[in-house]
C-alpha cells in the first residue's frame, strides 16, 4: 500500500487524521478519530521532545505503514524529518534519535534511571544494578544502533533491527526507549513471568491537552509504575524526571495543560 500526501487544504487536526485512517488500516479497519487523534498528539510530543519515543500499539499495522503515515506527515509539514521509524523484533517505534540518546546514556553512567528485577523467584521486587552483564551488553547495543540511526537523517523505510534484539529483555528496553525513569528486568532465560502480582504499584501518568481547530483534546503521555515498596528509594529519579519534563514542556507552546498524577493499584496478575 502507498499513502500518498494528503491535501494541504485540509486543517491540521483533519490532516492527521486522514494520514492516520488512510496508511494505519489493518484488515478493512480504519483507526476511528478519537485514535486519530491521540496518535497525532503523542508524535507531536516525540517531535517536541517531550518523549523520545512513541510503542505504536494502536492496532496491527505494520512498521512499513507507520513508515508510510509518518512520511505523510512529514510530507504535510506537521512534523520534522528527523522523526525515524524503528521495527525493533516486530514492534514499531516512532522515534526522536536526539531525545532518546541521553536516556539511555544515564543507564550507564547509574544516573537518573532505577533499574527494578522483578524476577518471579523473587520475594518482592528489588533494585539492580543497571551495569550488570547483560543489562550492560543490551545497553552499549543500543547505543550502537542509534547512532546508525541517527546517521540516516530522513528514511523512507523503517529501520529493522537484526537477530541481536532477539536477545535484548523487551520490557528493560522499552522503559529505556519510551523515556521512564525506572524500568524492569527479569531474567527471561529462566522464565517470563514476575513477581508483581498482589504487590502494590504506584502508577505514574502525564497527560497534556492539544488544541486542535474544533476542539481540545487530552491524551496520557507517559504511563509507567513503580512498586510502592521501592518508592521512597526511587523518589529522586522520579522527581528529576518530572522536573525534566516540564521544563521541556515549558519549552513549547503546542501542547497545553502538563497534568502529573499517581494512583495505586494492586493487580492478580501483572503482564509485562
Amino acid at each position: 500500500m502507498v499513502c500518498h500526501v494528503i491535501s494541504t487544504a485540509m486543517s491540521t487536526e483533519e490532516l492527521f487524521v486522514a494520514a492516520a485512517r488512510k496508511c494505519l488500516s489493518a484488515g478493512r479497519k480504519s483507526l476511528s478519530v478519537p485514535q486519530s487523534l491521540d496518535l497525532a498528539i503523542q508524535v507531536l510530543a516525540v517531535d517536541l521532545g517531550l518523549k523520545p519515543a512513541l510503542l505504536y500499539d494502536t492496532n496491527s499495522a505494520s512498521a512499513d505503514q507507520v513508515q508510510q503515515y509518518l512520511s505523510s506527515l512529514q510530507s504535510s509539514q506537521l512534523v520534522s524529518k528527523s522523526l525515524l521509524t524503528l521495527d525493533l523484533n516486530g514492534n514499531s517505534l516512532i522515534v526522536n534519535p536526539v531525545a532518546v540518546r541521553p536516556n539511555v546514556e544515564q543507564l550507564l553512567h547509574r544516573s537518573n534511571v532505577a533499574v527494578i528485577d522483578v524476577c518471579h523467584s523473587l520475594d518482592r521486587p528489588a533494585i539492580t544494578d543497571p551495569l550488570r552483564g547483560e543489562l550492560k551488553s543490551t545497553t552499549r547495543d543500543l547505543l550502537l544502533l542509534l547512532g546508525e540511526f541517527e546517521q540516516l537523517k530522513e528514511a523512507e523505510k523503517p529501520h529493522y533491527v537484526g537477530e541481536k534484539s532477539e536477545q535484548w529483555n523487551m520490557c528493560t528496553v522499552f522503559g529505556l526507549l519510551l523515556g521512564y525513569p525506572v524500568t524492569y528486568w527479569f531474567d527471561q532465560t529462566k522464565s517470563f513471568e514476575n513477581c508483581l502480582s498482589m504487590t502494590p504499584l504506584v502508577v505514574t501518568t502525564a497527560s497534556v491537552t492539544w488544541q486542535a481547530d474544533s476542539a481540545s483534546h487530552k491524551c496520557c503521555l507517559y504511563s509507567f509504575s513503580v512498586p510502592a515498596v521501592l518508592l521512597q528509594e526511587i523518589q529522586p529519579n522520579l522527581e528529576n524526571w518530572r522536573l525534566c519534563l516540564h521544563k521541556r514542556f515549558q519549552g513549547q507552546n503546542v501542547l497545553k495543560d502538563l497534568a502529573v498524577c499517581q494512583s495505586t493499584v494492586t493487580l492478580p496478575s501483572v503482564c509485562l
